[in-house]
């Protein structure tokens, strides 16, 4: 029996596929990479806003070719699947089955019941998480991985559906947390990304307030060379978490806090609980305390409601704040959020216009942050050779953040492989990428 697997979306999606790869190996499935060859096809998909919904859509109907073929059985996974999973069954004939969020541990039961002809809906009561003991086949390079620390999040930001899919915040104990960042040490992992929906608030839910910082103090005791944090929302980024950053070498001095805006108006509109004058406060503390920081941050334009002058007040935001790595998103209008239904809907055009106008200045402005390095040295995890040009290698300092953010290139090094860490001379800087020579 072979099965195939497409994963869309975020990081976190992908480690869902990776426990469900992991469940179907056990139980002596074999995987491939050719959809032809597949008895099992399944989608692990995205919803988070329009363009993802479609990009799995289009993903679903392209792997419904197959079933004219080898394959048998079409399964739906994930958050597609959870917010339209009759209507999907319903509407598309094609799928043999719908697998929710939070029953990824019932891919085995999926894949029995529509082999055995029967078209079925799995749907968990509440959200689930996996722990150290749960199979899984990671997809990742066999020197990085992503740890799930949290599912879940308790923000009702009036413009994501996140809360609807995947529930309420549940976190992992500290300890099943260790002991598989333990267990990916031994296996050769170098670099842990800590995920979550909200990362600052894990814990909260088990421990009745943020454990991060408890959490990272036990795992700098592992044997990884960096461990980088993912999706920081800034109200629980507290001094105690700044302090640790800055003293302890294998957190990387990467911060990866999404804003969403800067107009006061417009971010009580989206129920966030900072203000811009918070925000401003947090930015200079981090700043001050952590040397060499990087700074990510992700913006929403043509939110509801925002009139020319709000966006200036975000325009003005990035000039003054020079963020290192933006990501800019045009608002999606996504069914039962509280902003759907909001007076003042923006239209396309205004919305692209904004979009390009914001991402134009970050262009120079990633540009010009990226010439300050010229000349600096920087330790970089490699991440292959060039298809190319055989003696250039490509990798990834603490600054970069795995396919999210920009490479370091690194021109005549013909010693380098896929997993070493090497220092490296920066040469040249460019918008998104850096070039480099290796220092011996």
């Amino acid at each position: 029996m072979k099965a195939g697997f497409v994963s869309l979306g975020c990081a976190k999606n992908l480690v869902d596929t990776e426990v469900m790869l992991g469940i179907m190996q056990a139980r002596g499935i074999e995987l491939t990479a050719n959809p032809a060859d597949a008895d099992i096809l399944i989608v692990n998909t995205c919803a988070f806003i329009l363009s993802a919904k479609e990009e799995s859509i289009t993903t679903i109907l392209n792997l419904a070719e197959y079933k004219s073929g080898r394959c048998r059985s079409l399964i739906v996974a994930g958050c597609l699947g959870q917010l339209y999973k009759k209507e999907l069954l319903d509407e598309m004939p094609e799928v043999d089955a719908i697998i929710g969020t939070g029953a990824w541990n019932r891919i085995m039961e999926a894949i029995a019941e529509t082999l055995s002809g029967r078209r079925v809906i799995l749907i968990g009561e509440r959200e689930i998480i996996y722990d150290a003991k749960t199979p899984r086949l990671r997809t990742t390079p066999p020197y990085t991985a992503y740890v799930k620390i949290a599912e879940g999040c308790n923000n009702r930001c009036s413009f994501c559906a996140i809360p609807i899919i995947r529930g309420r915040q549940i976190s992992r104990p500290i300890e099943d947390i260790k002991a598989e960042v333990e267990n990916l040490a031994a296996q050769g992992v170098k670099e842990i990304n800590l995920i979550a929906q909200d990362t600052t608030a894990y814990g909260t839910d088990i421990y009745g307030k943020p454990k991060l910082v408890e959490l990272l103090r036990e795992l700098v005791k592992v044997d990884v060379h960096w461990i980088r944090i993912l999706y920081a929302y800034p109200r629980r980024f507290s001094d105690e978490l700044i302090d640790l950053i800055a003293s302890e070498p294998k957190i990387c001095n990467y911060v990866d806090l999404p804003l969403q805006h800067a107009s006061d108006k417009i971010l009580k509109r989206m129920n966030r609980p900072d203000s811009r004058e918070s925000i401003e406060a947090l930015l200079k503390k981090i700043r001050a305390k952590i040397p060499g920081v990087v700074i990510r941050s992700t913006f929403i334009v043509g939110f509801p409601g925002e009139t020319e002058e709000d966006f200036l007040k975000l325009k003005t935001f990035l000039q003054t704040q020079r963020f290192d790595k933006v990501g800019v998103f045009t608002y999606s209008r996504e069914e039962n959020t509280a902003a759907y239904d909001f007076p003042d809907q923006i239209l396309e055009e205004v919305m692209q216009e904004r979009y390009h106008d914001l991402m134009s200045l970050q262009s120079l402005i990633s540009q010009e942050l990226n010439e300050k390095l010229e000349g600096q040295e920087l330790e970089v995890l490699i991440e292959g050779r060039d298809e190319e040009v055989s003696e250039v290698v490509a990798g990834r300092s603490y600054r970069d953040a795995p396919e999210v953010d920009g490479l370091v290139y690194i021109e005549n090094d013909g010693r380098s492989q896929a997993g070493d860490i090497v220092r490296v001379k920066v040469l040249a800087g460019f918008v998104y990428d850096i070039a480099a020579e290796r220092i011996s």
